[in-house]
């Protein structure tokens, strides 16, 4: 009978051991990255549907986009990106005049890289840095005027009962409408709760950019949101975000699928 116990916990962890590890985590819905990479030979895509909504100054703005995000593991601790926020199409409307401009086009395509560089351990979270280069290569209406970039640190803890703390810190490199660029800051913080093994959710604040006025000024957002596991390697999400001033969107919402193969 003992040796039939040891038998099956030898076949038992390794099976719960693997099922851990190819568990998708990703990279959304919330601003905040997830300081862990996919693994080694490991593909991940994270796409979705979002909208933007605004109205400011007599002027209403609609916006679709289809942001996606693949991931490849060329390491246990690095990993490749490629991310971009897809297909646009945004509306202008004029409320005095009723004038309408539409424009349709693809966004611009960012590539880097993620570096998962410590475990949590005691106090010390559990981080990864992202590199990344942004480059001019979206349709005329959505192209930025030059190359940009950024690097940003994720730090995640975990807390009994499933409770979460993540922070990621960051710079960016933007070019302005003149093609020069200059240097913004980036922040975010979230907390999560899990409540089963498949459901999570999520509250955040996000500053996109952290800028004076005359380089754009800081977009910062309020965000909640829900992810739901249908497998392991499966995870369907959606969020809300709330402009909280005039330079940014006064609602935003998306619904994504994302995929581990």
């Amino acid at each position: 009978m003992a040796i039939k116990k040891v038998v099956a916990a030898l076949i038992i962890l390794p099976a719960l051991a693997n099922a851990a590890e190819d568990e998708i985590a990703t990279d959304r819905p919330d601003f905040v990255e997830s300081s862990n990479v996919v693994g080694k030979g490991r593909f991940q895509i994270e796409t979705s549907f979002a909208a933007d909504r605004n109205k400011a100054d007599g002027i209403k703005e609609k916006t679709y986009s289809t942001p996606t995000l693949l991931r490849y593991g060329i390491g246990d601790a690095w990993e490749l990106r490629l991310e971009t926020d897809g297909r646009i199409r945004s509306t202008t409307t004029d409320t005095a005049s009723g004038v309408r401009l539409t424009e349709s086009g693809y966004a611009d395509v960012s590539l880097g890289v993620k570096w998962h560089i410590a475990d949590e351990q005691g106090a010390r979270p559990s981080m990864g840095v992202l590199a990344h280069v942004d480059l001019d290569t979206g349709s005329a209406p959505f192209r930025a005027q030059g190359k940009g970039g950024s690097l940003r640190l994720a730090a995640e803890w975990e807390f009994a009962d499933d409770w979460s703390l993540g922070v990621m810190p960051g710079l960016a490199w933007l070019p302005n409408d003149n093609g020069e660029r200059h240097t913004t800051g980036i922040f975010g913080i979230v907390v999560g709760k899990g409540w089963t093994e498949q459901l999570r959710t999520f509250v955040e604040y996000s500053d996109e950019r952290l800028a004076r006025a005359r380089d754009g000024g800081t977009i910062s957002t309020l965000d909640v949101g829900v992810a739901y596991l249908v497998t392991n390697t499966v995870q369907i999400d959606t969020a809300l975000s709330r402009g909280l001033n005039h330079r940014t969107p006064d609602w935003s919402w998306t619904v994504g699928l994302s995929m581990k193969f």
